[in-house]
């Protein structure tokens, strides 16, 4: 499981750097701008005053825009979990289901190697990748907040954040990683989980429009995202129940994984075996071609 885990995380280097030093470099451009906002906190508060609360809903609350919480919550984190989440869906998704569609799967474990140490050694490497990226984005803010306003939120104030972003990753990556081993291809997985991601970014930011719709918020796991909150009072309950479900949707998948032949390549398809045995419950006129079986021709006696 070790080579596995280490020839994963080489494969990784290139996004690991490339995500990363992106974000760092952004955290670097936006931390320039906190103080020539809290100089001219009064002007700042008018002008949000003015905007339409539908504008502002998806991107947390502006009363404290000019706090370090909040300035950090709207101006980074707010966004961050369908930035990264771009990836954890990628990576999730193609963590098995890349090779098998490449035919490359089946030759891997023609080698004398375990599916558990195959499947456990690219999680971890998963896992650990989405913790460097989370960590050079840390340093982008860390390091050059210490000459700025920002310098009054300590190093572990400022990793709470991150704590809460990483829970939502690994629950939206495992996800797409449990819908590869059941649905038929890579991109289907990924394609669905980013709908529910997607989506659930826009409920939530309904439900601060629309109060009714508070309780069908809190049935989604953007829900228990704090982002920039996270800096005076992380909730670690939620952090942990998002950590929990990613392992449950993990252990599932591996089961999965255990039990399911491999393609040798190319996507799978549909199950239409079962499918066109099912339509024979259907009205003839429903039914796909081939679903039942035509009558039987019968030779006309001369």
């Amino acid at each position: 499981m070790q080579t596995v885990f280490r020839y994963r995380l080489t494969r990784l280097r290139g996004q690991i750097l490339g995500w990363g030093i992106s974000l760092a470099l952004l955290s670097l451009f936006m931390v320039q701008f906190y103080g020539t906002i809290a100089e001219q906190r009064d002007q700042f508060e008018t002008l949000l005053d003015s905007y339409p609360p539908e504008l502002i809903a998806f991107f947390g609350n502006f009363d404290n825009f000019v706090t370090p919480s909040g300035y950090l919550g709207i101006e980074f984190f707010s966004y961050m979990p369908l930035v990264l989440g771009v990836f954890a869906l990628l990576v999730g998704s193609g963590l098995l289901a890349a090779d098998e569609e490449n035919g490359r799967l089946d030759l891997i474990m023609a080698h004398p190697i375990s599916r558990r140490a195959l499947y456990w050694g690219r999680f971890l490497a998963f896992l650990v990748a989405t913790l460097a990226i989370l960590v050079l984005s840390w340093l982008g803010l860390y390091v050059p907040s210490r000459w700025t306003e920002l310098n009054v939120v300590g190093a572990v104030e400022l990793a709470q954040p991150f704590l809460s972003l990483f829970g939502v990753l690994m629950f939206f990556g495992t996800l797409a990683l449990l819908l590869s081993q059941f649905l038929p291809s890579r991109r289907t997985a990924a394609m669905t989980a980013g709908i529910i991601l997607v989506g659930d970014f826009f409920l939530i930011g309904l439900s601060n429009i629309n109060t009714d719709l508070k309780p069908l918020a809190k049935l989604t796991p953007l829900y228990y995202y704090q982002g920039g909150e996270a800096l005076d009072d992380l909730r670690l309950a939620w952090v942990v129940g998002l950590s929990a479900l990613a392992v449950l949707f993990a252990i599932v998948a591996w089961w999965r994984f255990e039990r399911r032949d491999i393609r040798v390549g190319g996507e799978g398809g549909w199950r239409r075996p079962r499918l066109t045995a099912l339509s024979r419950f259907l009205p003839r006129r429903f039914r796909p071609e081939g679903g039942a079986q035509a009558p039987k021709r019968t030779v006309a006696q001369s």
